[in-house]
């Protein structure tokens, strides 16, 4: 991988073997340079990107050489409210971050919060992480064994130590040198006194898109949404491997790393993550999802059913898709509660049962006597999709076929996204049938893995793969250790039995 070998000036050569490794999580970033009222902007890009992280959020800004924020756990209107925006905002304000954050286990702690400020012998520095990094824990403990102090347990932080350190400060670009330590999935937004720096890793998993305000102000996000909910223009993505500078200066560009020789741009983005207005790697997200409901609906040999019906929200793209191509009409017959949150209950079985009935309702009118086509993003613990199968039953539905818009997820994730342990995904060691028989459906279909693929690299021709690994298991940095997974496992059911 070129320049990803280089600079390991005393630091441990690491290949993903740590052991136990901060939450997973997926995140979204914003960044905006000259412009006063970043704040006010931040607090726009992060309600665009909600949807890529509900747990905490926060805005650093930067005026007149040092580096302010606010953080707080909960949603973007739960963390700022007038006040708080008015406290970061001046005319002085140069440049300004935001982010998202979004982790189910451990992790969901204030001290978590990002953007990280921190202080070190150059100044101030503040930053914000999308992804995941499958060496954090062994820097971290390298660090920790030379007397280092970390303020969080998040794999964040690993980066500002690795940013302060003197063998990268040697270097003359401590950043790129940090980076090029870096193993994972990481799309970056790091807030200097003087400038912003966007990063994403080599091998392209979480999206990053540069943008144009009207005034020419420079602006980077997670998501395209978040540029146009913003006022910009969409520019470009950033490049795997690609630092983008924001500063008086403009913008410009370096490589702290070649991009990977096979990228691993992540598929479940446009399975799942992603707004569907956005667009990612270079297509629509809804027009993807339209796509695999479509592939479903030419593999499905569906007898006579009635309606297509979308498990909400996420399943709707791909329920429409495979209405139009099946010829079966698209009703909706499964409501959301839009109203219910996050229940934070003790996650029992019954519990679990409890929420998906809080959360959502079957229309009897609607499936009464009906042979009913479902269709949903993708099943991973099937938990909610055998209640739902359960409640259209008792509301007289004659056949449920439940179709999964994603191939069987039977492997656990280790570059950004929180998935539950290998044993409590359903389709881990399950064949097809035997996951019909536990979710209760009288056919089960889901997406093939090549089909997956083509779906997404319809409209992204240039892209040879997709990062696939919860659905082959084949994990891109290399072999992850068992006993890596074993940590990440034991970690992620300490923090499900603690909720």
């Amino acid at each position: 991988m070129g320049r990803l070998a280089r600079e390991r000036v005393q630091l441990p050569v690491l290949n993903g073997t740590d052991s136990h490794d901060a939450p997973k999580e997926k995140c979204g970033v914003f960044g905006v340079w000259g412009r006063a009222d970043g704040a006010q902007l931040s607090y726009l890009g992060l309600f665009a990107q909600q949807h890529r992280g509900q747990e905490s959020a926060g805005i650093a800004v930067t005026e007149q050489g040092r580096i302010r924020a606010h953080t707080g756990m909960g949603l973007v209107a739960d963390v700022f409210g007038p006040a708080e925006i008015a406290h970061l905002t001046s005319d002085n304000v140069v440049g300004a971050i935001g982010h998202n954050r979004y982790s189910t286990f451990g992790g969901s702690e204030a001290c978590n919060a990002q953007p990280l400020v921190q202080s070190y012998a150059h100044g101030q520095v503040a930053l914000g992480h999308n992804g995941n990094l499958v060496n954090g824990s062994a820097l971290r403990h390298w660090f920790e064994a030379r007397g280092h102090i970390f303020h969080t347990t998040s794999d964040s932080e690993v980066i500002v130590h690795l940013l302060a350190s003197p063998e990268q400060q040697k270097t003359g670009d401590a950043l790129a040198a940090a980076l090029r330590r870096l193993q994972g999935a990481f799309s970056l937004v790091v807030l200097f006194p003087d400038r912003i720096e966007a990063a994403r890793d080599p091998w392209g998993w979480r999206p990053l898109v540069l943008g144009e305000m009207p005034d020419g102000a420079p602006v980077v996000a997670s998501e395209t949404v978040t540029l146009e909910v913003v006022g910009a223009k969409i520019i470009r993505e950033v490049e795997p491997g690609e630092i983008v500078t924001l500063s008086d200066a403009g913008v410009e560009t370096r490589r702290f790393a070649d991009p990977a020789p096979k990228l691993a741009k992540c598929v479940f983005e446009h399975v799942y993550f992603a707004s569907p207005a956005s667009t990612v790697f270079g297509d629509n997200v809804q027009i993807v999802r339209e796509r695999l409901g479509e592939k479903l609906a030419e593999e499905s040999p569906v007898p006579g059913a009635d309606w297509v019906m979308p498990m909400p929200d996420s399943g709707r793209s791909a329920a429409s898709g495979f209405a139009r191509a099946s010829g079966i009409m698209y009703r909706e017959g499964i409501v959301p509660n839009r109203y219910v949150g996050r229940t934070f209950i003790k996650p029992t079985q019954e519990a679990r049962k409890a929420a998906v009935r809080l959360k959502l309702n079957v229309i009897h009118e609607i499936v009464d006597g009906k042979k009913l086509v479902v269709v949903d993003d993708s099943i991973v613990r099937g938990t909610t999709c055998s209640q739902i199968i359960q409640m259209a039953r008792q509301s007289g539905a004659k056949k449920v076929y439940y179709c999964s818009a994603a191939p069987p997820v039977r492997h656990p994730n280790v570059y950004g996204i929180d998935m539950p342990t290998a044993h409590e995904l359903i389709a881990h060691g399950r064949s097809v049938d035997e996951v019909a028989a536990q979710i209760g459906a009288d056919w089960l279909l889901y997406q093939d893995l090549d089909d997956l693929v083509e779906c997404a690299r319809e409209g992204n021709a240039h892209i040879a793969d997709f990062e696939c690994s919860v659905f082959n298991g084949h994990y891109v940095t290399g072999d992850i250790a068992a006993g890596y997974l074993s940590d990440l496992e034991a970690a992620r059911n300490d923090a499900a039995n603690a909720q």
